[in-house]
């Protein structure tokens, strides 16, 4: 146990995912806005692995959710890799604390064994569904057998759970920092299992045990546990702890209203790295999903996000994905990128599809990123939109060459043509300047003269400026590939 658990402790917040499957992205903005909040108080963000359900536990989802959150820079200050005194971090290694942290509970009379089969259960509930009684839930069968006859029973084989003893009666309250006051009737809320029958500890109870053991100071986590507080506040009463600072983040939802998941498309951190989002993009972008700056500030880089981070600022309302502004902020993040950095995930798509760099100057290559990341909506675009300056074209867009290559095209082209071969300094002002020479030479404007030559050397209607492809293309290679496709054009 840390010595960080005073009441006033320092910021300390967790993410505290289950390795049981991908990691949702609003998994992930729950990651980002502690992680946030962490560094914009100065505190520590940890991680804790919340592996408890046997059943459901997964390997490859531990290793997959560590591999995203450091995809996107949530480094962790303490945790798996990192530990420091307020370990283990994973709650399967911390067995031993959660049993004597139940002792407590069973001497105080908070706590009792329940007998109770699945079967039974599953009788009382379809009795009280049939009855129509407003409370449903367990009955408290157990709840009044006294724990020397409980401990005999199981010493004699008998399976059994540990229930919290809730008070019948009463209010618990709680204060969230972005919701205001709440408050639950205590006879609305189950005497929960604490300790299962295979002996792990359930999430309500090894969450409170370790958020109060490992020093939390502030809680920020979906709104789908705000039921599930007053039964942590009530835990926290039983053991005469200060519960932490609670906050409940908004829902995401998709555009409809509906909630986001992957058959409806991409939901998880790994969907979106693989369609090739930045990882600054996916954080800035799910950061405004309920959080604004205090400004009118849209595309951000994750230190300006720290820098006036405040969870005043957290709506809590519902906050609707939009997958077409995700694009949008991408392409601007891309954009913002370091050109180098860019170049390499450039050559990796390139290398994918067969192509040998190896022999280009890397000033060349740097230019092709810096002429090209302007029109890029994602990372493996460019290697997409580049394969031209490498190879010329086989074939050319259809409607394209429609609209650039019938009637009166071949002459217009063929003197764009013999206007290139005339420039000696084969450079983008000069290519520029002589454009303009010559449709006014001719009696035309220039965006009459540039769509049949594009075509012509790239095979596609879009792209970079046309001047400063020629030039990186060079005068030879530039002529060769308009030769090659003058006789298609009419």
């Amino acid at each position: 146990m840390c010595d960080c658990c005073n009441n006033k402790r320092p910021v300390r917040v967790r993410f505290a995912p289950s390795p049981t499957g991908y990691l949702h992205v609003g998994g992930a903005r729950t990651a980002i806005y502690n992680y946030f909040f962490a560094k914009a108080m100065g505190g520590v963000f940890y991680l804790r692995i919340e592996d408890t359900d046997r059943k459901r536990y997964n390997e490859t989802a531990l290793h997959d959710l560590m591999r995203d959150l450091k995809w996107l820079g949530l480094q962790w200050d303490e945790g798996p890799g990192c530990e420091k005194d307020c370990g283990p971090y994973f709650q399967s290694e911390r067995l031993h604390i959660y049993n004597e942290q139940i002792k407590k509970l069973l001497d105080s009379g908070d706590a009792y064994y329940c007998f109770c089969t699945e079967e039974r259960l599953q009788e009382v509930r379809a009795e009280q569904e049939k009855a129509g009684v407003s409370v449903t839930g367990y009955d408290r069968h157990c709840r009044n057998i006294p724990r020397e006859e409980a401990e005999a029973r199981i010493a004699a084989g008998e399976k059994a759970v540990i229930r919290f003893k809730v008070p019948e009666t009463g209010v618990t309250e709680f204060d969230d920092m972005i919701r205001g006051h709440i408050s639950y009737q205590n006879e609305l809320l189950d005497d929960l299992v604490l300790i299962k029958r295979d002996g792990y500890p359930t999430y309500h109870f090894a969450s409170v045990c370790d958020d109060h053991l490992m020093g939390t100071s502030h809680v920020l986590r979906g709104d789908e546990w705000i039921s599930s507080t007053p039964k942590h506040e009530l835990l926290y009463k039983a053991f005469g702890w200060e519960p932490p600072v609670w906050c409940h983040l908004p829902v995401i939802l998709d555009k409809n209203g509906g909630k986001l998941s992957k058959r409806k498309g991409a939901a998880s951190v790994g969907d979106f790295r693989d369609l090739g989002y930045l990882p600054e993009t996916l954080v800035n972008y799910l950061a405004l999903l309920g959080w604004n700056p205090g400004d009118d500030r849209e595309v951000m880089t994750i230190k300006e996000m720290i820098d006036c981070f405040t969870l005043e600022r957290i709506n809590p309302k519902p906050a609707s994905f939009d997958e077409k502004k995700l694009q949008w902020m991408n392409g601007q993040h891309i954009h913002m990128c370091d050109d180098a950095m860019l170049l390499g995930i450039m050559k990796e798509g390139l290398a994918a599809k067969g192509f040998d760099l190896s022999a280009e100057p890397e000033a060349r290559l740097l230019e092709i990123v810096k002429q090209l990341k302007p029109r890029a909506h994602f990372v493996q675009d460019l290697a997409e939109m580049s394969t031209y300056f490498f190879k010329a074209p086989e074939t050319y867009d259809e409607k394209g060459a429609k609209k650039h290559f019938g009637v009166g095209s071949k002459e217009l082209c063929q003197q764009v043509r013999d206007m290139l071969a005339s420039i000696e300094d084969f450079k983008t002002p000069v290519i520029e300047k002589e454009f303009y020479a010559l449709a006014e030479r001719i009696g035309h404007k220039v965006g009459e003269l540039v769509g049949a030559p594009r075509l012509a050397v790239s095979g596609v209607t879009a792209g970079p400026g046309l001047w400063e492809l020629f030039e990186l293309l060079g005068k030879e290679e530039t002529l060769r590939r308009i030769d090659v496709a003058l006789p298609l054009m009419g």
